[in-house]
């Protein structure tokens, strides 16, 4: 067993005690969810004009923070302006459909008002969705003009790169807009029912992080599309229970081990309606999680995905022949995970794609026949995104970890000769919006100790400007608890096959000489996730709270999480809950090692794959774990759907027994501890269903739990009442039975 204290945690401590604060006090559990946030003013969903003059964004109204408006930063003139303000085109309660309810919660997006909105190519206008209808604001004018007025809802609106149509989404068929005559034409016809245009069916949302089904020409002469069919998928009646009703939907889900719905792609042209069908072969069971054209009207490309996630093809299609040539495949025993890293350059010359073909995520440089030609970054590290190509200076933006797989940074690499150069402070993370071919970047920046700053910078990263300095003054809402707060203390602990993991313990500022203290297991421990950073976090401030109220709080990112290579990743395949409960052991006997823990109260704790992992600790892991609490657990991989699950447990009719081995109930009879459980009554994720089953089981075993299950409340238990009342719950629960 390895400890490490990273160095910049020192410079961390020392932030946190040099902090000139006044009256400091301890946080209070209600205020963790108040307005305003205690982080501070965040912009969401930062952009930069094409022609870079400004910087947009949404930002929350003073008196609801969820009530989202348009702003902008004029570079030029340096100045913050309100662009729309949403209550003066609607006020009230907002009215959506039950798709976009829906795609809202597979986007996570809670708020109301502008919750999203895209540039015109010139810079001159942008387009965005309110109550069903969409609105185009020109900068000229300075004034939004309502394109739709229907009683349909307009849902996955978009520029065309020529800025002269807007298409979107009516009834399942796909529309565009003529925006300087507001003609409408309809493209499609047959949708409705089981069948969808341009519209990204459930598990390309929820698992696949493809929410759109639609993608222009870069001409505007034409626009790929896929129709869905859903036909073959089960459908099922899921009820949601609210305080005073139950609603009833009936949803076709597929899961795991069941049909899924067959995917066509077709390409409809603007001039006559006419649509060619592209074959992707005589398989129908595949998937097509991604769909790009090349920078000509000429070549499209898609992503072709095997069912069981082993094979992936990048196939292109000469739409003058309609010849395919698959450019490149990937393949592994376990399975792959797809990513938006796809650049193609400029006349045909090649094109930049990640793949994890050396056992880490990396940028490849191919010619446009898929020959590779260099890779460009390699070693034992992860690039997260491709941000930006500038093909004049030969140079591609990522961000990645090469410096540690704690922070995210900016990278530039040269096409031509692979040298690598970090563009961004070392000791924060770092989230990017990249301006057109990386001439600047707006950088949203954190530490563990540092909520987030927003500033445009150069290449060379200075500031340009700050748009949001959330600077810890007397007006900040932080101010008077951040010097009561302390910072983690980060280390890392060898896994049984000697891969390293790394932790976070949350302790107290001073700890007491002689005192045992309970410890909570902080959990995700899932796939295509790293709770170890060091970056801000709101929900950390809970973490902090537990520690005020006398309790360590430990994270281990164990094997199977992200950002750390295939190796780390793959030991959970066809295996769920064993290898991450034993990592997790193996921090808990780190824990034990350390003289101010109490061994015997120890507790877990976790939310969805982390709801999951408690309840695996409470039932196999007694000895170690005296209490647990579950949100929102999956019990039964077979409720689950058909690409999350299969990804990591194969199909259920080759891999029967990893089914039931990964599955919760087998060991009920371990239970020794208290165990609280919470679900929202209206989750259509991880479905109510997963719990009521395990009740009944525990029920009829006569082994005691506890719960607490929240009417109209979904996966993301959003809303602050909520959230108080089950932060109330769960430290009582802690307080009950580990002091």
């Amino acid at each position: 067993m390895q400890v490490k204290l990273p160095r910049f945690v020192l410079a961390l401590c020392l932030l946190f005690g040099g902090s000139n604060m006044v009256d400091a006090k301890q946080l209070q559990l209600e205020r963790l969810f108040a307005d305003p946030a205690l982080s501070g003013a965040t912009p969401r969903s930062l952009s930069m004009a094409p022609d870079g003059s400004r910087v947009t964004y949404l930002k929350g109204k003073a008196e609801d923070a969820n009530r989202l408006d348009l702003w902008q930063y004029h570079i030029k003139d340096g100045k913050h302006s309100l662009l729309v303000d949403a209550d003066s085109l609607i006020s009230g309660a907002e009215t959506l459909s039950d798709e976009e309810k829906a795609r809202r919660e597979r986007m996570r997006l809670f708020a109301s008002g502008i919750i999203s909105y895209s540039w015109s190519k010139n810079s001159d206008a942008l387009l965005f969705p309110l109550n069903g209808d969409l609105y185009y604001y020109q900068l000229n004018s300075k004034s939004a003009k309502k394109l739709t007025n229907t009683s349909e809802f307009e849902t996955d609106a978009t520029i065309s790169p020529t800025g002269r149509y807007v298409a979107f989404i009516r009834q399942q068929n796909l529309f565009v807009l003529e925006i300087a005559n507001g003609t409408e034409t309809q493209l499609t016809f047959d949708g409705g029912g089981e069948i969808k245009n341009g519209m990204a069916e459930f598990v390309a949302q929820e698992e696949m992080g493809r929410m759109t089904g639609y993608w222009w020409a870069p001409d505007d002469s034409k626009i790929a599309f896929t129709r869905t069919d859903e036909s073959a998928v089960a459908e099922v009646v899921r009820n949601e229970i609210y305080a005073e009703e139950i609603k009833l939907f009936n949803q076709r889900y597929p899961y795991t081990g069941t049909a899924n719905a067959k995917i066509q792609l077709g390409v409809v042209a603007l001039k006559d309606g006419s649509i060619s069908w592209l074959p992707h072969g005589d398989n129908d069971d595949i998937y097509l999680p991604r769909v790009e054209w090349t920078k000509s009207a000429r070549y499209l490309s898609y992503q072709w995905q095997s069912r069981n996630q082993q094979q992936l093809e990048l196939r292109l299609v000469d739409l003058n022949s309609n010849k395919q040539t698959v450019l490149l495949s990937e393949s592994s025993n376990t399975w792959l995970n797809l990513h938006d890293d796809l650049h193609f350059l400029a006349n045909e010359q090649g094109f930049i794609w990640a793949s994890e073909r050396d056992g880490y995520k990396h940028l490849y440089h191919f010619d446009f026949n898929g020959k590779l030609l260099r890779q460009l970054t390699s070693g034992q590290w992860v690039v997260d995104e491709l941000d930006a190509v500038n093909e004049k200076q030969g140079m591609v933006y990522f961000t990645g970890r090469k410096d540690t797989p704690l922070e995210r940074h900016l990278y530039q690499v040269s096409l031509k000769d692979g040298s690598i150069t970090r563009l961004t402070e070392a000791g924060f993370d770092h989230a990017l919006v990249m301006a057109k071919e990386g001439s600047s970047f707006i950088d949203s920046f954190s530490n563990v100790t540092t909520p987030v700053k927003v500033a445009l910078r150069g290449l060379d990263g200075k500031v340009l400007t700050w748009l949001e300095q959330n600077e810890l003054n007397n007006s900040h809402a932080l101010t008077p608890y951040h010097s009561e707060l302390n910072a983690p203390r980060f280390g890392t602990i060898k896994a049984e096959d000697g891969q390293m993991m790394h932790y976070r313990l949350f302790e107290p500022k001073n700890l007491l000489q002689g005192k045992k203290y309970p410890v909570i297991v902080s959990v995700y421990g899932g796939p295509h996730a790293q709770r170890v950073t060091n970056s801000w976090s709101p929900r950390d401030l809970y973490l902090h709270y537990l520690v005020q109220q006398g309790y360590l709080v430990f994270q281990l990112d164990n094997r199977g999480s992200y950002n750390r290579g295939k190796a780390f990743e793959d030991p959970i395949y066809l295996k769920l809950g064993e290898v991450e409960l034993h990592d997790q052991i193996r921090g808990v006997e780190y824990l034990r090692s350390l003289p101010y823990v109490d061994a015997s109260k120890v507790a877990i704790y976790g939310h969805s794959y982390g709801g999951y992992m408690a309840i695996m600790a409470m039932f196999n892991a007694g000895d170690y774990f005296a209490a647990g609490v579950s949100g929102a657990p999956v019990t039964d991989w077979a409720l689950y759907d058909t690409h999350y699950t299969e990804r990591y447990l194969g199909h259920p009719a080759q891999n029967a027994k990893g089914y039931t081995d990964s599955a919760v109930f087998p060991y009920a009879d371990g239970l020794k501890g208290d165990l609280l459980i919470y679900h929202g009554m209206a989750d259509d994720n991880v479905l109510f269903t997963h719990s009521t089953k395990l009740y009944k089981q525990l029920q009829d075993k006569g082994l005691l739990f506890d719960m607490i299950n929240y009417p109209g409340s979904k996966h993301s238990m959003f809303g602050q009442p909520v959230q108080t009342h089950l932060h109330k719950s769960i430290t009582q629960f802690f307080d009950r039975h580990l002091k």
